[in-house]
This record gives structure tokens, C-alpha cells and sequence, in this order.
């Protein structure tokens, strides 16, 4: 196991958004899939034919990930640098970071059983920031490592608590060409925005509910970008078993994956580019425009992986948009079929992010586009 000393001093006031989590469910896998509402709401199938992620690897900065049946196939060796660890990001006694992980690149097992996540073939890298659940304090560390490892996609779904060293390793991961994405927060820990999801470099995601009605506990702020499902997600969870949760962490989760598919579909597109197809292709729900509880609307991956995209042109206003057509080499599968999954109610362990809606333009890129000055394609190791 490495010596992270640094780290905890990087990240002394980091905390993690917690709700109420529920008993782990049966291990019912026929059943599983069938309570993943969000499966035909995001018309993964569908979107599964175009890409499954292949090649992208995502990092989980967490509280680990506990090796599951539905992530065998995809879950690589990390790193700790939070307590009770292995050195390999692969112990979880909370299970906040294995439910995470079941959501993001879940790929079920058997015929049609166990949970799908949205990238089933993108690799989970776990890094531990965390060994329970309130305390955060190797967050900024956590996400440089992720980075400079080499991930595509970054899911943060915590409340770090703002720093320097916070912002100096989004910083280092935009040189990165990461996509960070982030948990914008939950009401029942905090009115206003979590951070990372406060940073102009990072997504932040608000959650919807199976009628696609913003959550009531989803955090409202100018600083969201885009909603992703929130409420009742059904996952993997520790021991092999499921659970049923709810949070803006589990709606990152959700658009991180997302962003897996999008960089697998589209290969030459830079993290700011990824994140604009994401956001200019979202589901506008609410006032027309941008606002400030879904952002620039709702999660739409279909869209995101076949519509014609506005340019991505940085502005004053700190709009961005998208080239059309561009990297358009698809890289991803054979459809992932879909799992059940039996109820039980569990709120989410960390803080999430916000929507993205059709807005042409994407203020969250302003300070993406600010840093990065080449692309580098993240693959899976």
C-alpha cells in the first residue's frame, strides 16, 4: 500500500454529502433489472448499439470499490489514499463507491440479469478517498492521481469542501483532458453547491425522478449543467448483493458513464467537447434556456451519441458548443441487456452534480477551455 502523508493535509476540510441509505437487498438478479427504471428512461438499449464505453476508463474517487459479480469483467486495480485499503481502491466498507461503480459500468451476468450501468464496457478505476462516510480529507490528492493515471472520465459524487489544493487538482486534470464530473449536492446536507461541482471545470449534475421531475432534494444553482435520474436507483452493492438509493451522486454517476459512451463514440472530441455534445444534446424540461435546477436540461444519450452537435466556440459569455460530426469512430458493442433488481430505499452516500440541457453553449467549459491546450485519449489499462 503507498504512503500518501500529503494527503492528508490536501484535503483537511473535505466532507462527504450523505443520505440515507438502505439495507443491501437480496441478492435477486432476476428481479434486479427490472427495478432500473432509468435503463428504458435513457433507452440504453438503443444507445448500447452505438457504444458500451469500450476503451475509456472511468476513475471512482470514493470509498473504494468492493469487487462485485455485475463488475468482474471491468473493474481494474487503483489506489488508496484513504484509510483501510489494499493499495488497489478495491476495499469498500461503506459501499457508497461500489453503488457508484454498479451505475456507471454495471454489466450484469447471466442472461439479462444483475445490474447494467450506462458504460458496461468502460474500466472502473477505483481510487479511495474515503473510508467512511463524513470523512473526506484525500479528495484533492485522489483526483490528481486519477488523472495523471490516465482517466477519461472522473466521477467525484462528494462534497469536498473548497480548497486551493481542490482547485489546483482540477486544474491538474484538465491539463489532463479528464472529464470531471461531479454531484451538484443534496438539500438534506447543504442549500448550496457542493465542490467540486461548484468549479466552472467540472460538470455538475442535479437528479430527476422517473417522471422526470427535478428531486426535492437536488441542490438548485446557477453552477448546475445538466440532471440525470436520481431517485430509486437500484445497484450493486457489498457482498454481491443490491441495494436501492438516491442522490445528485447517483445522477453523476449516471452522466459519467454517459461521457464513457460519448468519448468511446467520438474518440478525437476533448474532455470540453465531450462535455458540450453532453449538455447541448440534454432535454430542455423546464423555462426555456439554461436554469438553475437542471441546467441546460435533462441527460438525453441517445442524442449525445448521434445528433449533429453545434461548434464548441469559447465566447465572453463563457458559452461553449460542440464541432459537428467530429470523432466520429465508434467504438462500442453488442446491447447490454438489462437486469432486476428488488426494491429496498437507499439515498445516496455522496454529493452529485447538475443537468445539461440543449443550450447551444455550455458555461461549465469556460474554464475547461481556459486550460487545455491538447487532447489526450484515455484507455482503459
Amino acid at each position: 500500500m503507498r504512503s500518501h502523508n500529503k494527503a492528508a493535509i490536501l484535503a483537511s476540510t473535505a466532507a462527504i454529502i450523505v443520505t440515507v441509505i438502505a439495507p443491501a437487498l437480496p441478492a435477486k438478479a432476476d428481479q434486479v433489472r427490472d427495478s432500473q427504471w432509468f435503463v428504458s428512461y435513457l433507452k440504453l438499449e438503443e444507445a448500447h448499439k452505438i457504444s458500451q464505453g469500450a476503451g475509456v476508463s472511468i476513475a471512482v474517487v470514493d470509498t473504494g470499490v468492493s469487487a462485485h459479480r455485475d463488475l468482474t469483467r471491468n473493474l481494474k486495480k487503483g489506489t488508496d489514499f484513504g484509510p483501510d485499503g489494499d493499495g488497489t481502491g478495491q476495499v469498500d466498507s461503506v459501499g457508497h463507491g461500489t453503488r457508484m461503480a454498479g451505475l456507471i459500468a454495471g454489466h450484469g451476468h447471466g442472461s439479462g440479469n444483475g445490474v447494467i450501468g450506462i458504460a458496461p464496457r468502460a474500466s472502473i478505476v477505483p481510487v479511495k478517498a474515503s473510508g467512511k462516510i463524513g470523512n473526506g480529507p484525500y479528495f484533492p490528492a485522489s483526483i490528481e492521481w486519477a488523472a495523471k493515471s490516465g482517466a477519461g472520465v472522473i466521477n467525484v459524487s462528494a462534497d469536498v469542501g473548497r480548497s486551493r489544493d481542490l482547485s489546483a487538482a482540477i486544474t491538474a486534470a484538465v491539463k489532463e483532458d479528464s472529464v470531471v464530473v461531479a454531484a451538484s449536492g443534496n438539500t438534506s446536507d447543504d442549500l448550496s453547491i457542493a465542490h467540486p461541482a461548484a468549479l466552472p471545470e467540472v460538470l455538475a449534475v442535479g437528479a430527476i425522478d422517473r417522471n422526470g421531475k427535478v428531486a426535492k432534494f437536488s441542490v438548485t444553482d446557477p453552477k448546475v449543467g445538466i440532471c440525470a435520474p436520481g431517485v430509486d436507483m437500484v445497484t450493486t452493492d457489498l457482498n454481491n448483493k443490491y441495494s436501492k438509493s438516491q442522490g445528485t451522486s447517483q445522477a453523476a454517476a449516471i452522466v459519467s458513464g454517459a461521457a464513457a459512451l460519448v468519448r468511446a463514440k467520438f474518440p478525437g472530441l476533448s474532455a470540453p467537447e465531450v462535455v458540450h455534445r453532453l449538455t447541448a444534446t440534454a432535454d430542455d424540461n423546464g423555462p426555456p434556456g439554461k436554469d438553475d435546477e437542471c441546467g441546460y436540461g435533462v441527460l438525453n444519450i441517445v442524442k449525445a451519441l448521434t445528433a449533429d452537435a453545434p461548434p464548441l466556440t469559447p465566447s465572453g459569455s463563457g458559452s461553449a458548443s460542440v464541432p459537428s460530426g467530429s470523432g466520429s469512430a465508434p467504438a462500442g458493442g453488442a446491447p447490454a441487456s438489462a437486469g432486476s433488481a428488488a426494491p429496498g430505499p437507499e439515498s445516496s452516500g455522496i454529493g452529485v452534480a447538475a443537468v445539461a440541457g440543449i443550450g447551444g453553449a455550455v458555461a461549465v467549459l469556460v474554464g475547461l477551455l481556459a486550460f487545455v491546450a491538447m487532447r489526450r485519449r484515455r484507455v482503459s489499462s
